[in-house]
């Protein structure tokens, strides 16, 4: 056995360490145990916590069907195909963006059930990054968690370094900000349908995020325990809003032919081919698939998470796929003139569409139903974002970690972690008044910072499956014969994924177009390395040094 330095972290070899002896008895007694403070929860999440040297904190309140609701709220495939698909429409065109869709639901389908067996294996709310820390190779497990790409800086080799915990946070942090600019920028648009005259600035869309925001803090710490009532209540919301604004457009709209939608490509942003473009243009269609993991951030407060998770993870995608893909497909044929849509004075081509359906009363009745949806979706992005932000703070990972993993003993809620949350989006917001270039930047980090997180995670379960696979925990949803090829398709998605994050949406690249989340990429990085240096590598020893079968001197 070796010892990783001022940690003392002894890691097992191979031969040492044992199957933890919670799993040889899964499945068995996980009737029911009633706990007056943490609520309802079975003896297989007891047995979970402990095998991850985990203490119960939070209210267990979520039931498998509150639980498929927040994650289908939260994902809104349906509502982000509808606002959030400029960039597939200018690369690739009606056609690209159906077909890129296509591919990417079964793409990354790979990835999200690589990940959901990752949380049977270990329910809990730091999702990535402590898989990441327990499924790594031993001399590895530290700083790989900490860091993606290389070792940390005691290892010669190593020549560039990124944060496995702190792109984790990063990312849905950043996209914590993307739900409340997009309800204030549609709230905009909306305004400019009704009033022509109206000229929106920026300064007003960031006092829209403000609002959004103080509901969402309400919402989530004074309103907690009824959560999973409201989430359900907005999954009703989610398939009753999908059928009125679908029907209305099968009936109403103006259609395209079927080959106009199916077989007419678009470069729009001046790429050198039509299969670049598309490369470019499917950006839109990976946004509208991702956070199918959010699942995993509320763990610890899901009763028999170890098969309630992935299983919500896995039927939540289905789900969202199924109504995606009729939504997008009745979407385009009804975008008749894509050029007018694109350059609809709101901003958003979605409400041409729904001015070309019905007079401007229908218009703005489907608007709402589209605005509530994506405010629902903002609500449950704040509980898995403070979730996965206060469960790093627990391990030793941010700044203040002490004050950001304090959970209030009254509420059994990481209020701090919630505030944090919110804070970090209106400060975000502010941006969004100097530049909104500046503000687009940030909030694209979400895309990058999370696959990066996918990439790293499942390579690391790969690794330990294919070298040492009776190291593994065992899985209550399990992939069984057929994971190691899941594991590599998932891992060669997002690794194809993570490349195209990068690139402008069009050429040639200006300050305007070019995409800024390289540097901001970059240099977040270099923040995550300095605190590493100075203060990370001395505090920070990773989730795994509490897991059973490792131990500490």
């Amino acid at each position: 056995m070796t010892t990783d330095g001022p940690t003392g972290k002894t890691h097992l070899d191979v031969s040492e360490a044992k199957v933890p002896r919670q799993l040889e008895l899964d499945g068995i007694n996980d009737e029911e145990v009633d706990d007056s403070y943490h609520g309802q929860f079975t003896r297989n999440d007891r047995r979970d916590m402990d095998r991850m040297g985990k203490v119960q904190e939070l209210r267990r309140n979520f039931r498998p069907f509150s639980a498929l609701s927040f994650t289908v709220v939260l994902q809104g495939t349906w509502e982000v195909l509808l606002v959030a698909t400029s960039q597939g429409l200018v690369d690739g065109g009606l056609a690209g963006l159906f077909w890129s869709y296509i591919w990417t639901f079964f793409g990354f389908g790979l990835v999200v059930i690589s990940l959901a067996e990752m949380a049977s294996m270990a329910p809990t709310a730091g999702g990535q990054y402590h898989w990441v820390s327990e499924f790594a190779p031993p001399q590895h497990q530290k700083w790989l968690s900490y860091f993606v790409g290389i070792d940390a800086p005691h290892h010669p080799e190593a020549c560039k370094l990124m944060d496995t915990g702190w792109m984790s946070v990063l990312s849905w942090q950043a996209g914590q900000a993307s739900g409340p600019f997009l309800v204030g920028t549609v709230i905009q648009g909306v305004l400019v349908v009704n009033n022509p005259s109206y000229s929106p600035a920026n300064w007003q869309g960031t006092l829209f995020v403000f609002a959004v925001v103080v509901l969402i803090y309400f919402l989530n710490v004074w309103a907690a325990n009824a959560m999973p009532m409201i989430n359900n209540i907005f999954l009703i919301l989610h398939v009753f809003g999908f059928l009125a604004i679908v029907g209305t457009l099968w009936v109403l709209s103006p259609r395209n032919t079927a080959e106009v939608v199916f077989t007419q490509f678009v470069n729009g942003g001046g790429w050198s081919s039509m299969g670049l473009a598309l490369m470019v243009g499917q950006i839109s269609a990976i946004y509208a698939c991702i956070c199918s993991d959010s699942a995993a951030h509320i763990s610890e407060e899901v009763k028999d998470a170890g098969v309630t998770v992935p299983r919500t993870m896995l039927w939540s995608y289905v789900l969202n796929g199924v109504l995606g893909i009729t939504m997008l497909t009745t979407y385009l044929f009804c975008i008749t003139d894509l050029e007018t849509a694109l350059n609809d004075p709101s901003g958003y081509p979605v409400l041409w569409v729904f001015q070309q359906t019905t007079p401007l009363a229908g218009a703005n009745v489907l608007s709402v139903v589209m605005l509530v949806m994506v405010f629902a979706g903002t609500v449950s992005f704040n509980i898995s974002t403070s979730r996965q932000t206060w469960s790093f703070a627990r391990d030793n990972g941010l700044p203040f970690s002490d004050f950001l993993a304090h959970v209030d003993p009254k509420r059994q809620l990481p209020v701090r972690a919630i505030v944090f949350s919110c804070v970090c989006t209106s400060l975000l917001a502010l941006i969004n008044i100097g530049s909104n270039v500046a503000f687009n930047a940030i909030i694209s980090l979400n895309l990058v910072s999370l696959m990066l997180t996918y990439m790293t995670s499942i390579g690391c379960v790969l690794l330990r499956r294919i070298r040492h696979p009776e190291l593994l925990p065992r899985a209550r949803w399990s992939l069984g014969r057929w994971g190691v090829a899941i594991n590599i398709g998932g891992l060669a998605y997002s690794t194809h994924a993570f490349f195209w994050c990068f690139w402008p949406n069009t050429t040639p690249v200006d300050v305007t177009s070019f995409n800024w989340a390289l540097v901001m990429f970059g240099g977040l990085a270099m923040f995550a390395i300095g605190y590493y240096l100075f203060k990370g590598r001395y505090v920070y020893r990773g989730p795994v040094v509490l897991v059973e079968g490792w131990r500490t001197d």
